[in-house]
This record gives structure tokens, sequence and C-alpha cells, in this order.
């Protein structure tokens, strides 16, 4: 496997390969690293060579992923749709992909993942993240649009129809024992812990026989996953909200705060969301 991109970071070892978000302090999913993205899951899908693991992380310690880059929907959407078919033009179905990668894909969360950075770690198979600073987020109900790339899906799954509700239509903030609490994530762990424990069940993982993995993982999400319909009918209704008159005042509101900058806002967007006159 051969695997070199700017806003990623990669380091193979021992069928572990580590895959490093490095696209600025917030990580926001733009057309760059959404385009780093669907390479990396192109070649995990047609030429995975030794990796038996992926570990999905972030630069910032802050953030693993913020969002979506609001400013590059239709650039971040056209670098996604190389990843699919006539029809499946969304961070959406290139998520579905990911979740279906002929690997066992952990995302290993330090900072905040909200949005469509909380749907990029949700694709993976596992998450594991610090209890000390990790916060998950569907805050787009808040903005008047709603999560449109795998997040309803992910989530009424894991948490059941009723947490499901309170998470997306409340668009709090969740941190991660809370989020450990409702099915969101796999475990919390103590900061210092995290890298250790990833690390070993990556390797201890990555020395099995790859073909009982494979089918084991298969079976799991042919279970468990969405069907494509839906994810395409999230996808459709995201690009429909946000090009809403109220949807797009909230966004310009938060983006005068500082929405997509760090700062305030981003660190308390659940707060920012709900704050605004009656």
């Amino acid at each position: 496997m051969t695997f070199a991109r700017s806003s990623i970071r990669t380091r193979l070892e021992a069928g572990v390969l580590s895959a490093t978000l490095d696209a600025g302090p917030l990580n926001l999913l733009g057309a760059a690293l959404v385009r780093d993205l669907v390479s990396l899951v192109d070649t995990l899908h047609n030429d995975p060579g030794d990796v038996r693991v992926v570990i999905l992380d972030s630069a910032s310690p802050d953030y693993f992923c913020a969002h979506v880059d609001l400013t590059e929907v239709p650039q971040y959407t056209a670098e996604a749709a190389k990843a699919g078919g006539p029809g499946d033009a969304s961070l959406g179905m290139f998520l579905h992909r990911l979740a279906r990668v002929p690997v066992i894909t952990i995302a290993k969360v330090r900072g905040r993942a909200r949005g469509g950075g909380n749907e990029l770690a949700l694709a993976c198979d596992m998450i594991f993240a610090s209890r000390e600073n990790a916060v998950f987020g569907q805050f787009e109900s808040g903005t008047g649009a709603l999560p449109g790339a795998g997040g309803i899906q992910h989530l009424a799954r894991r948490l059941g129809r009723t947490r499901a509700i309170e998470a997306i239509a409340g668009a709090d903030d969740f941190d991660a024992d809370l989020a450990e609490h409702y099915g969101w994530i796999n475990r919390a762990l103590p900061d210092a812990e995290l890298d250790g424990f990833v690390e070993r069940l990556a390797k201890r993982i990555a020395g099995f026989p790859p073909q009982g993995v494979q089918a084991a993982k298969r079976a799991v999400n042919d279970l468990t996953l969405a069907e494509p319909a839906h994810v395409r009918s999230d996808a459709a209704m995201f690009q429909s909200l946000i090009s809403l008159p109220e949807t797009r005042e909230r966004l310009a509101r938060l983006t005068e705060r500082g929405l997509s900058r760090v700062g305030e806002t981003e660190r308390d967007l659940g707060t920012a969301v709900a704050d605004f006159p009656g």
C-alpha cells in the first residue's frame, strides 16, 4: 500500500496504519481533507497491502474534526462524489463506503468531534475517546438543518429512538463519559491511557488471520449499517435545509461570532447554537 497526502499523515507498523488528520487547527472537512480521505479509502478498498487495522486520530489536541467547512459545501461534495457512482454525490455516501472498507477502523478521539467530524468517527468500526477532553455533538438542528452524512442513521441505531432524538434535536455537546453511557462510543478512557489501549487493541486484531476478521465485519455491517437509500435521503434533506433563509441567517450569525475559527464559539458550539435572541 502506498499513500501520501498533505492533510493526512500516515505511519504503518505491524499491520496497523496510523492516519492522523492534519488539516489545520480545526481539521474542517473541506475539499482538501475530503479529497485525501477519499484517496485513503480507495486505497484501503483496492490495495490495502499489509494494512489490517487503521487508527484515525488528529494532530490537534483540541479538535478531532470540528465539522464540515460550510464555505466549501459544493467543493467537498464534489470530492466525495469521486468515491461513488451516479447519485452518490454526498459526504454521507462516501462515509458509508468508509464504513465498508475491508479492514478494521478505529477512531481515537481527543478534542471536539461535531457535525461531519462526529459522522466521520461514527463511520469507523470503533470509537475510543479521551475522558478529559473529547466532546461529541450533532449541532445541525440548532442551525435549522439536520445531520446529513450518516449521523441520524448511526445514532438511531446506537442510542435508540429517544436518546437519538435528544442528541440530534437537542444539538448539544456530549462529553466522553456521557457518550460512553449512551452507547455513542465504545469507551471513554483516561487521556494518559488512550494511546496505549488503542495501540494494543489494534495490534491484537492485526495479528489475527484477516479472513475471519473481515468476515466478522461484513456480517455485523450487514446487520447494522443503514441502507444506502436512507443515507441518500438524509444527504438530500441536508442540502435542502441549508439553503433555507432561516438556516442561512443562523449560520451567518454564527460565522460572525467565530464559527470555523479557533475560539470561544467553536469551543462551546453546543451552547452557541442555542444562544440566539427569541
